[in-house]
């Protein structure tokens, strides 16, 4: 967003980010093998493409190298203000200004506010009675304790989602036992990782067309695969559930632990998790699958609702985040004093993801129904901020000094999106995709391109401009 303000000549704008440096989850999350599942050459921007990706699926110290480079080659970091963490968003209607408070007291004013918050910033941890008394080592994946010595060690893995697959591997080797519990499997499917060659590294560099159509090439392989997903759920099976089924049984010889790893629900329903090793780790002889329910954590271990007590030195949370509060832990206010957490009561919504009426001149990016299942969720970004500055244009042409969508674009738009995402394979069971009631608001149920088309080159009449 601010690389596209910049490009505008839009100078007068800050970023406040909590932490004390760039990087995001990729800063973050560094627990070991942690990766993208999206290849590198999608999983970047479009305007500054990195021809010296090491690999198919780049690791995070390099997405995390990449995004400080980012930073650094359109002049960011002048605007970031670090360790500037917000408490909550008010609009002053009588200033016609947004009031933006900081955790330290901090207020700043400004005309807009641009929300780029991530679905997978707050770790998720999970409500088990005892949790708190354990006297062993405990961390979640997110926050990886990198002085601890795995070496040795009994280890309990709580969780089995997209970090719990990479990590898993990754420390089979290093502890002297390894116990994963497993609330409900997932459908896995091999990663094809490869480094890439110094042969295509240089031709990437010197023939930027070529990594151009690079890109494009694994961005239309992955763009169809929207079509299981949303319209033709019966490709799922033979493009999800079969090579699962193949894996599961090229990887794990145990006919019962095969049984145990075997998903219950359709395909797609729960993210689909990439990963050539994982399902190999649990033929090791030190690493152990347990899928009887946590009743508690005790001060030496986890008693399962058999009995049965495991005894551990350390417990490794891999429970993933909280996906469903958008903008959580925020506190937004809009005209006249309505609250964010009122509108969004049933369900978060906004229009394309980005706005919410009575809550002028605030975008969102990566906002309600704009992730996806089956695709690079940069590619939604860089759609997203070409339609903040598409908005922030005309409002310069038009002399208006600000910009609402209008309640019955919101409400027919964010209507047709869950009458779309009910005819898809998202539905159906319980998955970080959905709320306690059901309410999908997280993905967005159709082709990327269709997305770009309405965020590019669509109408702006759901707006109204006022100055």
């Amino acid at each position: 967003m601010a690389a596209a303000l910049r490009k505008e000549g839009i100078e007068d704008f800050i970023i406040l980010e909590k932490a004390l440096d760039v990087g995001g989850v990729w800063r973050d999350n560094r627990y070991p093998g942690a990766a993208c599942d999206v290849p590198s050459h999608l999983y970047s921007f479009s305007f500054h493409p990195n021809p010296d990706w090491s690999r198919k699926f780049a690791p995070q110290a390099e997405i995390l190298a990449y995004l400080q480079d980012f930073a650094a080659r359109f002049d960011l970091r002048r605007h970031i203000r670090f360790g500037a963490e917000v408490r909550s968003v008010a609009f002053d209607d009588a200033a016609s200004r947004w009031e933006v408070t900081l955790t330290d007291g901090t207020v700043l004013q400004s005309q807009f506010v641009v929300t780029a918050m991530g679905q997978l910033s707050r770790p998720a941890m999970p409500e088990i009675p005892g949790r708190e008394q354990f006297t062993g080592k405990s961390f979640h994946s997110a926050d990886w304790d990198h002085s601890f010595d795995l070496r040795g060690k009994r280890v309990a893995v709580i969780g089995t989602g997209a970090s719990a697959i990479q990590f898993v591997p990754a420390i089979a080797e290093r502890a002297a036992s390894l116990t994963v519990f497993q609330r409900s499997p997932a459908y896995i499917l091999p990663r094809p990782d490869r480094p890439h060659s110094r042969l295509e590294r240089s031709l990437f560099k010197w023939m930027p067309g070529a990594m151009r159509l690079h890109r494009l090439a694994i961005y239309l392989k992955y763009e169809v695969r929207v079509l299981a997903f949303t319209r033709f759920k019966g490709l799922m099976r033979p493009l999800g559930e079969k090579p699962f089924l193949k894996l599961l049984d090229r990887q794990i010889s145990s006919a019962d632990l095969r049984k145990k790893m075997t998903p219950d629900y359709p395909v797609g329903c729960k993210r689909v998790l990439l990963s050539s090793d994982y399902l190999a780790a649990f033929d090791r002889p030190n690493v152990r699958l347990e899928t009887d329910g946590i009743r508690r954590i005790t001060p030496t271990g986890i008693e399962t609702r058999d009995g049965r007590h495991h005894e551990v030195d350390a417990i490794i949370y891999g429970t993933g985040f909280t996906t469903q509060e958008f903008l959580a832990p925020l506190v937004i206010t809009g005209r006249g004093g309505k609250k964010l957490s009122e509108a969004w009561a049933m369900g978060a919504k906004a229009y394309l993801g980005i706005m919410v009426p009575d809550f002028p001149n605030l975008f969102m990016l990566y906002g309600p129904n704009t992730n996806l299942g089956h695709n690079s969720i940069i590619y939604m970004i860089e759609s997203q901020t070409a339609h903040v500055t598409r908005c922030l244009k005309k409002m310069a042409r038009t002399k208006a000094t600000h910009i609402d969508v209008t309640t019955d674009a919101y409400e027919r738009f964010t209507e047709g999106i869950q009458r779309d995402l009910a005819q898809t394979v998202w539905v159906g069971c319980k998955s970080w995709y959905v709320d306690a009631r059901g309410h999908n608001s997280s993905n967005w149920p159709g082709f990327t391109l269709s997305y770009r088309w309405l965020t590019r080159r669509g109408r702006l009449d759901a707006y109204r401009f006022t100055a």
